[in-house]
Parts: structure tokens; sequence; C-alpha cells
């Protein structure tokens, strides 16, 4: 069963910045798919999202699929390791920016160079 989140869309003066949140719920696992740019309001949307999957994960294994993801700012990036510590989720990357933010996630704030 899929379930679609809500697309998040805020406007400034230059661009249009969409982020979306959509989870597929399999027999033994959950798929959170993030797209778009993970900072500032969208890490609050996420954050609910989140949220909202945690009785279920009692049972059932969280996958997080970082492919559509173009950017994370620190806010955003406290929350994929909140997830990662929580969770153990198995993350899915497609390049080398977001295998990138899967590092940044499941490296241990203890052993994070200053400037990482």
């Amino acid at each position: 069963m899929a379930v679609r989140m809500p697309t998040v869309t805020y406007r400034t003066t230059r661009e249009v910045l969409t982020f979306r949140v959509s989870v597929q719920e399999e027999p033994q696992k959950l798929l959170m798919k993030l797209e778009g740019k993970m900072v500032g309001p969208w890490v609050a949307e996420c954050r609910q999202a989140w949220t909202k999957l945690l009785s279920s994960l009692s049972t059932k294994k969280l996958t997080l699929d970082l492919c559509g993801v173009t950017f994370v700012d620190d806010s955003g990036l406290a929350l994929l390791r909140e997830i990662y510590r929580t969770t153990g989720a198995h993350i899915l990357t497609n390049s080398p920016l977001t295998r990138h933010f899967a590092d940044q996630a499941t490296r241990s704030t203890t052993n994070r160079k200053k400037g990482d």
C-alpha cells in the first residue's frame, strides 16, 4: 500500500522549492522516499512523517530512499542521523551526492571531523 504524504512547496523571489515525502508499506518493510531539498520547513514536514511511522516500525524494517534528495542542510542532516540512529534504516542512494548524504547520516557524531 502506498501512502502519499503532501507535497510541500515554498516560493521565494528566485525559485520554487519543493520537498516530497512518500511512504510505501510492504509486509516486512516501510519505504520512506524523500525528494527535493531537505531544508528549513521541509525538515519539520519530514519529522512529522517520520513520527507517524514510528509505531509501524516495531514490526517492520525501514528503508530510507535518498535518491531524489538534492540538498540537505544541518537540520535535515540531524534528522537523517536521528532516523538512522533510531532504526538502523537501510539507506538507498544513486549518486555520489546522495551517497555523501547517507555517509553523513550514518557517521557517528563522535567520529565526525570539524567542518563535516
